[in-house]
């Protein structure tokens, strides 16, 4: 009996060595699987190295590493990311967005009606109330699914990985907003299908976060507050954690509260300014899109910066050069009762898992959204707590999706998976 010991002891530790040699003196394998982010306003994608147990966000387009997720139909192609977003002022019945809202989604009559007041392509629903965009393609209109948008934008996302890799990309993990149900989900597998990728694995946004940010290695660690404000839309979630165990408690938020929202109010600021200063409103479609540009670029900008300086030649209006200085403290002012609503859907999460602010053991931020220094002072000021910020917020959910990817494929140095215990939870829809 003790021979037998003696030789499976020395046998794990050859194989022990052995890893242990070869993580020293081997080549790192390439990922195998790549972490998709497919966002309702921006995708992006990444990949797990071995050894350094990194991820790497990939440059997918002009060197961004999240592309808009727009998708423009043509007569004889199709465009993807800034390359549809460019021509979007030219081309809006044809150019489609927000395509995450409609997978896998079934409306109402009621709900169709409402949802296309707020886009200028055509939204038509099957006998079931699956939604589909009709689109007009050489003179005749054809329907384009919000799976088939997916699968463009994916398509763009795996030709960047297989750049990167220099060899083929057919296994993916992606996420998907925790209230998610099954259809929708299976949807979002579709899309992946549809591109050419099998996708291994869903996982839930607020739980690629908290793997981004590493909490699922933290022992003594139990309740997650994680706030995703991104483009479009803002989403709360009360996570249980422990270990690599994840059990979403509760989840509230406003689907129309975003970044968009925030440059609307810029954009009719500084319209009003135009109108007043030359006499005349600015209508054309060119230099309306060149100055909404210009305020994402102010939003960035008065991130980091206490002013940014927005300077446009208006060619509709003469060509006359239109100068104005904007402060963070008016970009505060402009939006700061928007900014008051995310801290509502925070306290409704509280509220539902009856937890007070002090039982919160760590806030994770995710989306772009966040990094407002304002918004970030906001909820620090609310929860008396500060929020982790090691991760940059935009680039949290793939990075997450990145991590469970090289797990999956067997990459070490291996960490604990995700672990998603199944909830009733309900998202709790706050205007």
């Amino acid at each position: 009996m003790s021979s037998t010991f003696i030789i499976l002891g020395t046998a794990i530790l050859a194989v022990l060595l052995a890893g242990y040699f070869a993580q020293i003196y081997l080549p790192p394998p390439k990922p195998k699987i790549v972490g998709i982010d497919l966002g309702t306003t921006f995708s992006c994608v990444g990949m797990y190295h071995a050894v350094t147990g990194n991820v790497s966000v990939l440059v997918t387009q002009d060197g961004h590493k999240c592309i808009p997720s727009v998708v423009a139909i043509l007569d004889n192609k199709v465009l993807v990311g800034y390359k549809a977003f460019a021509q979007a002022e030219h081309n809006p019945y044809n150019t489609l967005y927000d395509a995450k809202r409609f997978i896998g989604k079934k409306f109402s009559s009621q709900e169709l009606i409402d949802a296309q007041r707020q886009y200028s392509f055509k939204l038509k629903a099957d006998a079931d109330g699956m939604v589909s965009f009709a689109v007009v393609v050489n003179g005749t209109e054809q329907l384009v699914t919000p799976e088939d948008v997916g699968s463009y934008i994916i398509r763009e996302l795996k030709n960047a990985a297989e750049k990167n890799l220099s060899s083929p990309v057919t296994k993916v993990v992606m996420s998907v907003p925790a209230e998610f149900d099954d259809l929708q989900r299976n949807y979002t597998i579709k899309a992946g299908h549809l591109a050419g990728v099998d996708v291994l694995r869903v996982i839930n946004e607020p739980t690629a976060a908290a793997l981004a940010y590493g909490l699922h290695k933290k022992s003594n660690l139990h309740n997650v507050l994680v706030v995703d404000l991104g483009g479009g839309t803002l989403d709360v979630s009360l996570l249980n954690i422990q270990g690599g165990m994840f059990l979403t408690q509760a989840m509230a938020g406003n689907n129309h509260l975003g970044g968009q929202d925030f440059n609307q109010r810029v954009m009719e600021y500084l319209l009003k300014l135009i109108a007043s200063r030359f006499k005349q409103v600015l209508e054309d479609k060119e230099d309306i899109q060149s100055l909404r540009l210009k305020v994402e670029e102010i939003k960035l900008n008065l991130t980091y910066h206490h002013t940014a300086v927005v300077s446009l030649h208006l060619h509709s209006l003469g060509n006359k050069l239109f100068i104005e200085t904007v402060t963070r403290e008016e970009f505060e002012g402009l939006n700061l009762d928007l900014f008051n609503k995310v801290l509502e859907p925070i306290d409704k999460v509280l509220q539902t898992t009856e937890l007070q602010r002090n039982e919160v053991d760590e806030i994770v931020l995710v989306g772009g959204s966040t990094r407002i220094p304002r918004i970030i002072e906001m909820i620090k000021t609310h929860m008396n707590k500060t929020p982790n910020t090691n991760v940059d917020p935009e680039l949290a959910v793939v990075t997450g999706v990145s991590i469970q990817a090289g797990i999956l494929g067997g990459m070490w140095p291996l960490t604990v998976s995700a672990v998603e215990l199944p909830t009733r939870v309900n998202k709790i829809h706050i205007r």
